[in-house]
Parts: structure tokens; sequence; C-alpha cells
């Protein structure tokens, strides 16, 4: 298109708007926020449970952002450790670093002011307990767990640590103690998390395969390991959520909605071991996800 004498043509103020509204969008994915979605949901379900009257809003809201602040700044710095190998999965190809549509400087920089405000909002308003619980959550999901994964199956193991951490945080940040109804918290994410990453890897295990990821599906393609993992920790997750109810942190009621829902969990797992398919596996994934809000909803109400 040319332009008549004395008129300049400039850019479109849309094509201008887009580009920084999709540079936006790709910082807030990298952030996680499906994830954090969870973060935000647990930790201040530990802090309401950590009461014994109303929670403090003000507080409550605090502790609630720096930790998911801190788990999105932690998601954030994985993804630029692993955007080369992101970058050969198919479900992770399209990640902003992985996709370069951000630079690794990008990626530093917002993840290290993510994780910074998060643990200086915690050490403002939450305590020593529920910062160092935070900290910890960082060391252990980037220098321990990420190389990990490149290394061994075990990793699953070892990145359900940090993973089942948001609810002891805001535990801490209430009540300032690590107490058996805290820890009873942290234990059963930790135990959900196994069958739930044992499902996604069997569904994705092609990818994690290409990416150099040593899964536990990847090391043993029959699959039987991965079936008895989600039954076992599924089996074990069963008796560890009735704890909340033993200890006086929810009611009875609570007590048996945890035990309906945590015996449909382990049939979904025992039919995910039986019949390892990827069908299984999905109904094992979506059972899982199912699981834990309705778990986490019951304790709340009955609490």
């Amino acid at each position: 298109m040319k332009s008549r004498p004395g008129v300049e043509l400039t850019a479109p103020p849309l094509a201008v708007g887009g580009r920084s509204a999709g540079r936006l969008a790709d910082f807030v994915a990298l952030a996680k926020p499906r994830l954090n979605v969870l973060v935000v949901a647990t930790s201040a379900a530990g802090y309401y449970l950590a009461t014994t009257g109303r929670p403090a809003l003000l507080p409550m809201s605090a502790a609630v952002m720096g930790t998911a602040l801190v788990a999105g700044g932690a998601a954030v710095l994985n993804q630029l450790y692993e955007r080369d190998t992101d970058a050969l999965m198919e479900r992770t190809r399209l990640r902003p670093l992985a996709d370069r549509r951000l630079s690794p400087l990008d990626g530093w920089v917002f993840g290290v002011a993510l994780a910074s405000a998060g643990l200086l909002i915690l050490a403002v308003v939450s305590g020593v307990i529920a910062t160092l619980l935070a900290l910890a959550t960082i060391v252990i999901y980037l220098v321990v767990y990420t190389p990990m994964k490149r290394r061994s199956s075990l990793s699953t193991l070892v990145g359900a640590v940090p993973g089942a951490l948001p609810p002891l945080i805001g535990w801490a940040a209430s009540s300032g103690t690590l107490s058996v109804g805290g820890w009873s918290l942290f234990a059963i994410v930790f135990l959900w998390q196994i069958p739930h990453f044992m499902a996604i890897a069997w569904m994705y295990r092609d990818d994690y395969q290409r990416a150099g990821f040593p899964m536990l599906p990847v090391v043993e393609p029959d699959g039987r390991r991965t079936g008895r993992q989600a039954v076992l920790y599924a089996a074990a997750l069963l008796p560890v959520s009735l704890v909340p109810s033993m200890v006086g942190v929810s009611g009875q009621l609570y007590f048996w909605l945890a035990l309906v829902l945590g015996t449909g969990l382990v049939a979904l797992a025992a039919r995910f071991a039986s019949h390892r398919s990827d069908r299984s596996a999905r109904t094992l994934f979506y059972g899982s996800i199912t699981y834990l809000p309705l778990l986490w909803a019951a304790m709340v109400l009955d609490h």
C-alpha cells in the first residue's frame, strides 16, 4: 500500500497492542496458572484448617499470595532450565521459553522476581517457619528435582515433596508451628501426586522418551511397576487421608467422605495397573484431579 504525499503510514495500533498482549500472556503462562490454582487452594486450606476460629483475611491472603509467587517463580526457573528438552516434547514444545517467544533472560528475571517477592511477603507477614518451607520448595524443586529428572525415575518422588509443601506453608503461616495436622495435609498431597503422575507418565511416555527423561514407563515399557506404584501410593493415601479427622482437624462427615473417595481412587489405580492403556491412565488422571478438590472441600466444610 502506497502513501499519499504528506501522509505517513504507521503500524496499526492493534498490532502493537496485540504483540504486548501476547507477550503478557506468555509471562502468565510461564508461571503455570493452572498449577497455581492448586497451590492457592491447598495453601489457603492449610491456613484455614490451622485456625480455631475465623482466620484473619489479610494475613491469610498474604500467605497464599506469597506461596503462589514462590511456586510461580520456581515453575518459571524450571522451564528456563528445561527449555531445550521442552522443545522436544509435543506436550511442552509451545511453552514460551521452549518456543523462543521469550528469551532466557526474560525467564531468569521474571522467575527470580516472582520467587523473591513471594519469600519477602512470607518473611514479613507469615513468619520464619513458613518462609523456610517456601525456600525449601525452591531449593528442592530446582536444585534437586529438576536435574534429577534427566537421571532417575526416582525424581517423581523427590518432585512430590515441593508439590506437597503449600498446605504445610499455609498451616505454618497460620499457627506458627508444624504439628500433626499440618503434616497430615502434606502427606495427603504427597501421596496423591504419585498415582496422578504415574498416569501422566504413562500417557506421555513417548514424549518423555524423546526428551531423554527416564520416567518409569520409559525405563520399564511394560508398565508393571508404573501400575504397582499407582496402586501402592493410592492405597497408602487412603488411611492417611483419614488422619485429619482423627486429630481433630475435621469431623466424622469428612472421615466417611474421605473413605469413599479414597476407595474410588484405589479402584481406578488398580484398574490402570491391571489394564495398562492410555484409556485407563486417562481415567485415573481425571479421577485424581476430581478426588483432590472434593477431599479438600469436605475437609474445609467439616472443619
